[in-house]
């Protein structure tokens, strides 16, 4: 039996690395997303602290001074929180660019396999059919030599 040798497996390579580096790229993505959300999170828990020392404050000796500065660092934090509200909308933005991209390659790579299995298919087919044909010209042969 010959050696099966898929003309395209170069191809088939091919998108097996162009799979690995957008799977690596999906998770930079990934990643970037998380930090975000924890950078966030962050705001959200400073700003709920600032709250609570404005509560404090207000409970204690009214001090004007620090009641003020205590307000303004809660609309600060509320500022940071929208603008980092909208750095976790582009990172979510492209992360799914990034899953659209390696879903896209996903199927490439599938589709090549595919391909390759046809070709190996028709190649056991082939290489049975040769062996069928041996085998047949190996009795056809060998009833011509009992007949003499």
């Amino acid at each position: 039996m010959s050696k099966f040798v898929y003309r395209m497996q170069n191809i088939l390579n091919l998108k097996y690395k162009l799979e690995d580096q957008a799977k690596m790229e999906f998770a930079t993505a990934r990643r970037r997303l998380t930090e975000e959300e924890e950078k966030l999170e962050h705001f959200y828990r400073r700003k709920d602290s600032y709250e609570e020392e404005g509560r404090r404050l207000r409970e204690d000796t009214l001090e004007v001074m620090d009641i003020l500065e205590n307000r303004n660092a809660i609309l600060q934090m509320d500022e940071f929180i929208e603008l980092q509200k909208l750095e976790v909308a582009k990172a979510e933005a492209a992360l799914e660019v990034e899953r659209q991209k390696l879903q896209e390659v996903m199927q490439e790579r599938k589709v090549q396999e595919k391909l390759r299995e046809k070709a190996f298919e028709a190649f056991i087919k082939e290489e049975n059919a040769k062996e069928s044909k041996e085998v047949d010209e190996l009795v056809s042969y060998t009833y011509g030599q009992k007949r003499r």
